[in-house]
């Protein structure tokens, strides 16, 4: 099978010995869980998992502030980066010494699947990204299983606050939270990551708001300010488990399934 990135570009397996700069923290570890941390030769302060393994990696800047220097000096071979995460002009300017750019953008969590069978094929890892497939589809079960006969609900997932900010409904982490039975309000916002004043409309027959741990830090002393302003349930959930695609989705679909349960 061919293998396209969210760019449309095709790439081929790699025949020699990558040098790989990732600015995409999931994928970070998702490469490193793919048996490639050797061949990582750039990484951003934000890719932290796996910790230990990740300390060894050179950072190279932040998601949005690239530093193009360190890139360059690092001599890679593949850049990988993603539509949301990334600023584009800065992933033009890396394209122009950077041989292979691999652009991602997950939207459901099964397009993990297609992330695990790009990568896999483009560093010939073809065994272990099945061996993640196979573990993502067996998560996708138990999940199906948790909430089967559970009632939906209609949630706001907080994702920052002074102004508090939500996700739209075309968003990976929407699309999670759907997979466990949480329809993210609102139902339309012409943002993807909309501020909640511009969408308050759109927040009715509300069930419960949830508070990612990331990207703001939102801890339990919130909760009450958030249950008094919006008017119901408020809980803490764990950000990276909702947000980061790649290997972590599976253990993202079983915590979902233990919370569900749990409520």
């Amino acid at each position: 099978m061919r293998l396209m990135d969210a760019a449309d570009r095709e790439h081929a397996p790699f025949a020699g010995t990558p040098r790989i700069v990732s600015l995409v923290p999931s994928l970070t570890e998702l490469l490193c869980d793919l048996g490639l941390a050797e061949h990582l030769v750039g990484r951003t302060g934000f890719c932290i998992h796996p910790r230990e393994v990740v300390k060894r990696i050179p950072k190279m800047g932040g998601t949005k502030d690239v530093d193009i220097d360190k890139v360059r000096a690092a001599a890679p071979t593949h850049l990988v980066v993603n539509i949301d995460e990334n600023r584009r002009e800065q992933v033009d300017e890396l394209a122009r010494f950077v041989p292979h750019v691999i652009v991602t953008h997950p939207l459901v969590p099964e397009d993990n699947l297609d992330l695990f069978r790009l990568f896999g094929g483009i560093f010939r890892r073809e065994a272990e990204a099945q061996t993640l497939a196979e573990d993502y589809r067996a998560a996708r079960d138990e999940l199906r299983r948790a909430t089967q006969h559970l009632p939906r609900q209609r949630v706001l997932y907080l994702i920052w606050k002074d102004p508090w900010m939500t996700v739209a409904r075309d968003t990976y982490i929407s699309a999670m939270l759907a997979a466990a039975g949480w329809d993210t309000l609102p139902e339309e916002s012409d943002a993807r990551y909309p501020e909640v004043d511009a969408v308050s409309p759109g927040l009715t027959l509300l069930d419960r708001v949830l508070l990612s741990t990331e990207p703001y830090h939102f801890t339990e002393k919130y909760l009450a300010e958030a249950e008094a302003r919006f008017g119901e349930p408020a809980q803490l959930i764990d950000g990276e488990m909702v947000s980061w695609y790649g290997s972590r989705a599976a253990a993202g679909l079983r915590y979902m399934a233990q919370l569900r349960q749990a409520r």
